[in-house]
């Protein structure tokens, strides 16, 4: 309040409200440290399918290497970018499950080569296990005897390309929203859509509430480790999940998720017929190009595949009643984060199928034992993976609003 020059009292105007700033409600306090809430910024314009794109991009040229400097490398260019674009969402805390998950399957996958063997001859024998007989019908299987190093490395190169695999799967899920990713699947996919999305908006409510039973337990002095602890903590969260489950289904069903448009018979057979032909035609297009005597038939089957589907996909959407509400716009910004992806993966392929030396890089041997070398070129194009870093736009760093008003 202030004194008008003419006599009076007169309120001092109100600072405009920003358009994309959520207004609290009537009433309601914010505590003084609570962080301010998040202006959905431009770097929401990023499309979700981009960053799928670029992190199955990597995902494949995870596939084409045993190397484990080109390994790691991948590796450290996933938990790079996931680090400085993942938001605090519900589903951006799965990608430390996503690496955990590696490790384990690293683990197991060790444990087996030490336990069951490996099929890898060897000469360099660290231990020998006592090695339990089995009948004769089960021949070329063994459980104990030698355990080589040649066998070990071996296995350790298999699981750690499996584990990066996972870990950039898991960098798709952290970085993308599941629930503006399936705004952007066509009509003909939704259904499918609708229950990946559901699966994949799973895990990240499964850890929260593992992390929230555990804190609790803890809180109230009672073990949360050990097999009482995860039988304790895991009824719960089973319980948690399947009334998500039924509520999830119950608000799914009254707003009408099922509903379909009438098509013609005649219109629905030429969808299958188109989509099947179309993902046929893109598997054998592929295998053609992945192998040497399909380099002149690979390419034209798999574009005249990939037209198929898209027909029969445009076709199938018409059985689709639904419309978007703002849908994401693939812009610049989409375009360069996949496309990194896609050119990784194209380079990595081009490098093992048409490159000798790099082929041999690729997959160091394991008999004799040699130690791995960091190709050049599949390196540079690993690196281009680092593309979104530089960019995608980043989320705003949140800031307490006690902070804020004290500066």
């Amino acid at each position: 309040m202030s004194l008008r020059a003419g006599g009076g009292w007169s309120r001092p105007a109100a600072e405009p409200l920003s358009d994309t700033a959520p207004r609290p409600c009537r009433g309601a306090s914010a505590h003084p440290n609570s962080p301010a809430p998040l202006s959905p910024g431009r770097w929401q314009s990023m499309h979700p399918g981009a960053w799928w794109v670029w992190s199955l991009g990597l995902g494949t040229a995870a596939t084409r290497t045993t190397n484990p400097l080109l390994l790691g490398l991948l590796i450290a260019v996933a938990g790079y970018v996931v680090a400085t674009h993942r938001t605090d969402a519900p589903w951006a805390r799965s990608y430390t499950a996503f690496v955990k998950l590696g490790l384990a399957v690293l683990v197991i996958r060790l444990v087996f080569a030490v336990v069951l063997g490996s099929p890898i001859p060897g000469s360099h024998v660290l231990v020998t296990l006592p090695e339990l007989p089995l009948p004769h019908w089960a021949q070329g299987v063994r459980v104990g005897g030698r355990v080589t190093a040649e066998g070990l490395v071996f296995a350790l190169y298999d699981g750690l390309r499996l584990a990066t695999l996972l870990i950039c799967v898991g960098a798709a899920n952290a970085l993308a929203n599941p629930a503006r990713l399936l705004k952007s699947l066509p009509g003909a996919l939704y259904e499918i859509g609708v229950a990946v999305v559901v699966a994949l908006t799973f895990a990240p409510n499964l850890i929260a509430d593992v992390q929230r039973l555990r804190a609790a337990r803890r809180l109230r002095g009672r073990p949360d480790r050990g097999v009482r602890g995860l039988l304790q903590v895991g009824l719960p969260v089973l319980e948690g999940a399947l009334e998500r489950s039924v509520a999830l289904a119950a608000a799914m069903e009254a707003r009408g998720y099922g509903r379909t448009a009438e098509v013609p018979s005649g219109v629905r057979r030429t969808t299958g017929a188109l989509t099947l032909g179309g993902l046929l035609g893109v598997c054998a297009g592929t295998y053609g190009l992945l192998t040497a005597a399909g380099g002149t038939y690979g390419l034209p089957v798999l574009l005249a595949g990939l037209a198929a589907a898209l027909g029969g996909l445009w076709l199938g959407g018409r059985r689709s009643l639904r419309t978007r509400y703002r849908p994401d716009v693939w812009g610049v910004r989409a375009w360069l984060v996949a496309g990194s992806g896609v050119l990784v993966a194209a380079l990595m392929v081009l490098a093992s199928v048409h490159s000798a030396g790099s082929a041999a890089a690729l997959h160091p041997g394991v008999v004799p034992l040699v130690s791995p070398t960091l190709p050049l070129w599949p390196a540079a194009a690993v690196l281009l993976g680092l593309l979104p870093a530089f960019v995608a736009p980043r989320p705003p760093i949140r800031m307490p609003t006690a902070a804020k008003e004290s500066s």
